[in-house]
């Protein structure tokens, strides 16, 4: 899991009946000099799988991979990226 942050959302202007009731948000990995020095460096953009609601500013967990899909259980799932939590307050 890494931390990044939301900086938008993608509107679909069709979607996979599996991922109904969700959305897509924009997200930049944050490497840790970013977390611990407050550099401005950032990753490359992700988009994720959000149905917790994350908005443009909010640091959340970012599941990538086989992970991003684990949440669905036995159902097939066409997520690359998942929001797995919102950060209130980081302590390194």
């Amino acid at each position: 899991m890494r931390i990044a942050e939301v900086i938008g959302r993608l509107t679909l202007s069709r979607v996979h009946p599996s991922i109904t009731g969700a959305r897509f948000v924009i997200a930049l990995p944050m490497p840790l000099e970013a977390l611990t020095e407050d550099s401005p460096r950032r990753g490359e953009e992700v988009v994720a799988f959000d149905d917790l609601g994350a908005g443009p500013g909010d640091l959340i967990g970012l599941s990538e991979g086989r992970e991003a899909a684990n949440p669905f259980g036995e159902t097939k799932t066409p997520v690359d990226a998942y929001c797995a939590c919102i950060l209130d307050r980081l302590s390194l």
